[in-house]
């Protein structure tokens, strides 16, 4: 049995990956610590967590991006690791070199790896360099004076970019060359807000291609195993909304070919830890997009084909341990298929919504697995992305896995606030999905997916409403005016 040299492990994230990073923290006997911002109190992360320390900011957003708070936390709370989650700070170079600097374990790559893959203009030279096919693009790097002119050049569509972070944020698509000053500028804000890096490029954007990703392991001496592809396409606004594994429509011979072109570009950088390397597919050839280097949202697919634990694997190699599985001991078995839920309203433009969640029910049915960072009674607000659950459904075939999650959608009760769980429902069954033939435009060419898939949830709400402690309280409430005439009658 492998040791670790920390017992408790500091959580610098929140929501679903903190539930989710708990769970395997507590079955490996390691302590949990969270930092929290107010907003965020009365969350199951907050109440699960061994240790919870508050941190502030203003918006709530702002304290999960603060290094010196965190830091400051994970040593208050003797942390001797810390967890970054996805997003936030999962992908910042300089915040990972803070934690070792401060001698805490951070449980992801090192610094050095995610300085050359997380930040995706070196990525793409790098593995340009090595030999291997990207997109063609403009570098703001380069000389940003002729960074418009150069992106211009590469002719339309096009596609702008932030060089940090990912998870479709600052990302914009120019059809006419007459709003690529507009959408260069909108890309800089949103990723100086998500990222505190304003760094820009530009892309061919290739219409209608599969998006691919290849999950990663290594341990940081050279020895780096895939655990096969997943499947994508189903986007909106660059953002997943259905993500499966094996992809439905992938060749076993491209397979071989993207699985193997990952871990080579994982191993000539010796990676330590879970990452994902990201490809557009295009017919019968296929280019590097970029490398997350992080855990995926959509790692639980692979999690439930697998049988590997990849937030237990990303603790044990950055104990420093080897891998203890080699690439032939990975064995793919059966479908499966993730649904993200969302707070949004997916009939006016997928926009997000708020409000109080009322009622809250799961479905319980074997092989559907449930990743939730909500709780009934809690407030959704528009401070955070909008996800708030995972709703995962495994099963020998596709057809089956794909009926499995559409049932347990549809079994999900959540009354409150409005969510795209009848959308989900209604793009499970649609003729297209179910081919296992879609592409990155598939729900931009099928509006309709989104505006047939509403309902009056009026009655349910009211209903729900009037089980609610503070609402029977009011209506059984004398008012006092009334309570001043005592027990007279009319």
């Amino acid at each position: 049995m492998q040791t670790f040299p920390f017992g408790t492990v500091l959580i610098a994230n929140r929501g679903e990956i903190a539930v989710r990073i708990i769970k395997t923290l507590r079955n490996l006997g390691l302590r949990s610590a969270i930092v929290y911002h107010e907003a965020d109190a009365r969350t199951p992360a907050v109440y699960m967590a061994d240790t919870a320390i508050a941190i502030g900011g203003h918006p709530p957003m702002s304290a999960y991006l603060d290094s010196e708070q965190i830091i400051a936390a994970a040593r208050s709370a003797n942390a001797g690791a810390l967890h970054p989650g996805y997003g936030f700070l999962s992908e910042s170079a300089e915040f990972a070199r803070a934690v070792e600097l401060a001698g805490i374990t951070f449980v992801g790559p090192t610094s050095e790896n995610i300085e050359l893959m997380g930040d995706k203009i070196q990525a793409r030279n790098f593995v340009q360099g090595s030999g291997f096919q990207v997109v063609p693009s403009a570098i703001e790097d380069d000389d940003a004076s002729t960074f418009a002119s150069r992106a211009r050049a590469l002719g339309l569509p096009l596609l702008i970019k932030p060089s940090a972070g990912g998870g479709g944020k600052g990302m914009r698509i120019v059809q006419d060359v007459r709003a690529l000053d507009d959408a260069i500028a909108q890309a800089r804000r949103e990723a100086r807000r998500y990222f505190r890096d304003g760094r820009l490029y530009a892309e061919r954007y290739v219409e209608r291609p599969h998006h691919i990703e290849v999950q990663v392991l290594g341990d940081g001496f050279g020895n780096v195993v895939h655990l096969f592809e997943r499947e994508c396409s189903v986007q909106r606004r660059f953002q997943k909304i259905i993500e499966e594994t094996p992809a439905p429509a992938l060749p076993q011979e491209m397979r071989k070919r993207l699985c193997d072109t990952a871990v080579s570009i994982a191993r000539s950088i010796k990676y330590r830890g879970a990452g994902t390397v990201e490809f557009i597919l295009s017919g019968s050839e296929f280019y590097f997009l970029e490398m997350n280097t992080r855990l995926q949202v959509e790692h639980p697919v692979t999690e439930v084909v697998t049988g590997i634990d990849l937030v237990a694997a990303q603790l044990h190699v950055a104990a420093g341990h080897e891998l203890s599985f080699s690439q032939s001991d990975i064995v793919l078995r059966g479908h499966a298929i993730e649904a993200r839920l969302y707070a949004e309203a997916p009939e006016v433009g997928f926009a997000p919504t708020t409000g109080k969640i009322l009622m809250l029910e799961y479905p319980e049915s074997a092989d559907v697995r449930i990743d939730s960072g909500i709780v009934q009674g809690q407030e959704i607000t528009a401070a955070f992305d909008p996800l708030l659950a995972k709703i995962i459904a495994h099963s020998s075939t596709r057809s089956e896995a794909t009926l499995k999650l559409e049932r347990a959608i549809r079994e999900l009760v959540l009354l409150g606030c409005e969510t795209n769980a009848s959308f989900l429902a209604h793009l499970l069954t649609d003729s297209t999905f179910q081919s296992g033939d879609m592409h990155t435009g598939y729900l931009d060419d099928n509006p309709g997916l989104a505006l047939g898939s509403t309902s009056d949830m009026s009655p349910f709400l009211a209903a729900a409403a009037l089980l609610t402690r503070p609402v029977r309280d009011s209506a059984d409430a004398v008012p006092a005016l009334h309570a001043a005439l005592g027990k007279w009658r009319n």
